[in-house]
């Protein structure tokens, strides 16, 4: 666990990272197991110095019941695959060519917030309350740390 982040996470040094994925320097996506539980589009996040940190959720946690200081055994590889982003959000940024540009305009990354927010949702309205959301931060240019700030400010 971080000292400063409170984060549960996995120490990828250097030269396991190099054969992921030699000379990256940014974060990466990976695939593979925890012990005998399997994943895919995990990230691997520079700490500098060429090593790494596998950032390991409460789900994930549960799942190989493991807790801090546990020793996991850990098999991975480079996940080129590209997360998918909501259908339906893309259906209806179709429809707004300027909110659709400003969203293009993004990082693939940063598309992905957006996208894994929606699909959140619990409920059906809330998924379009948050579609909503979205369009009218794009069409804004606003990205999604600000989109949340502001609804904070409402508040």
């Amino acid at each position: 666990m971080g000292e400063k982040t409170g984060w549960t996470y996995i120490e990828v040094p250097a030269d396991v990272a190099g054969t992921l994925y030699p000379g990256m320097k940014k974060s990466f996506r990976i695939k593979g197991k925890l012990d005998e539980y399997k994943f895919s589009g995990l990230a691997l996040i520079p700490v500098g110095e060429g090593d790494f940190i596998l950032p390991i959720n409460a789900g994930i946690r549960k799942a190989i019941g493991k807790r801090e200081g546990a020793r996991v055994k850990a098999s991975l590889k480079a996940d080129p695959k590209k997360p998918s982003l909501s259908a339906d959000l893309l259906e209806c940024l179709e429809d707004e060519q300027e909110a659709l540009a400003n969203f293009r305009a993004l990082s693939f990354s940063h598309q992905n917030y957006f996208s894994k927010w929606i699909e959140s949702a619990k409920t059906p309205a809330t998924k379009a309350e948050r579609i909503a959301r979205t369009l009218n931060a794009m069409l804004r240019k606003m990205n999604y740390a600000e989109m949340l700030r502001e609804k904070k400010k409402k508040y």
